[in-house]
């Protein structure tokens, strides 16, 4: 059964929709946070696309601010770090350390 991504999903979510699944088996509760990844990292690509056309610095009533996508941005980041640690996927020398059942995502090959 091939796994489609969350509807709507854009470049940036496929690729990495693509990458997990085609490399691991996910229970269902891993999918939804998957889900919740690929929309974090399609709004982190449209927050840089903002904060490229726009610039770094906005105008407030305060005066000059650090754009307001630039702080979304940074919260973006950190959770998808977060979501992404619950997945628990090993980093290339974690997978070549210790054994794939160690991390909870039973792997396809």
């Amino acid at each position: 059964m091939t796994l489609k991504p969350p509807p709507g999903t854009r470049a940036a979510g496929r690729r990495l929709w693509a990458a997990i699944v085609k490399d691991y088996e996910l229970a269902e509760h891993e999918l939804q946070i998957l889900r919740e990844a690929v929309r974090t990292v399609d709004l982190i690509d449209t927050l840089h696309k903002v904060a490229d056309a726009e610039g770094p610095l906005a105008d407030s009533s305060q005066g000059v601010r650090v754009h307001p996508a630039l702080v979304e941005l940074r919260q973006q980041r950190i959770t998808l770090a977060r979501l992404l640690a619950a997945l628990k996927i090993p980093s290339e020398d974690a997978s070549a350390r210790a054994p794939r059942g160690v991390y909870g995502i039973r792997g396809t090959a």
